[in-house]
C-alpha cells in the first residue's frame, strides 16, 4: 500500500476529523473565555484592588531610553526587557476559568450518560425458513 493511500485512510478516520473539529471549536471557545476574562472579570478584580490594569503590570529589567513612555507596549517597542507579570496573571485566570468550564461540561455529560437508560434491543428478525416451517405446522394443526 502506498504512503499516500495510508495517509488518506488515516486522515479521513473519524478520530482525526473529530480532533480537527475539537481544535477549531476550542480555539473559538478560547477567544470567548479571553473576552470574559479581559472584558468582564479583570475590570472587576481591578476595581476591588484599586483600579489596577492587570494587562499593564510589569517590572522594567533594563535601562529605559529617554522619551520612552512607561507603558508595556512602548517599552517592548523600544526593546527594553520587561517582566510582564500582569499579562501572565491574565493568561492564568483565563486558564482557570476555561478549565472550570470544561470540568462543568464533562460533569454534565457524564451525568447525562448515567441517567440515560439503555435502549431495549429489537428482537432479531426470524429467518424466513423458520417462518415457513411455523406456517406449515400451524396449517397442519387445523
Amino acid at each position: 500500500m502506498g504512503m499516500m493511500q495510508e495517509f488518506r485512510e488515516f486522515a479521513v478516520k473519524g478520530n482525526v476529523i473529530d480532533l480537527a473539529v475539537g481544535v477549531i471549536i476550542g480555539g473559538a471557545f478560547g477567544k470567548i473565555v479571553d473576552s470574559v476574562v479581559s472584558d468582564l472579570i479583570m475590570p472587576v478584580v481591578g476595581l476591588v484592588f484599586g483600579k489596577l490594569d492587570f494587562s499593564n503590570l510589569f517590572v522594567v529589567l533594563g535601562s529605559v531610553p529617554a522619551g520612552t513612555a512607561m507603558t508595556l507596549d512602548a517599552l517592548k517597542k523600544a526593546g527594553v526587557p520587561v517582566f510582564a507579570y500582569g499579562n501572565f496573571l491574565t493568561v492564568a485566570v483565563n486558564f482557570i476559568i476555561l478549565a472550570f468550564i470544561i470540568f462543568i461540561m464533562i460533569k454534565q455529560i457524564n451525568r447525562l450518560k448515567r441517567e440515560a437508560p439503555p435502549a431495549p434491543e429489537a428482537p432479531a428478525a426470524t429467518p424466513e425458513d423458520i417462518v415457513l416451517l411455523r406456517e406449515i405446522r400451524d396449517s397442519l394443526k387445523k
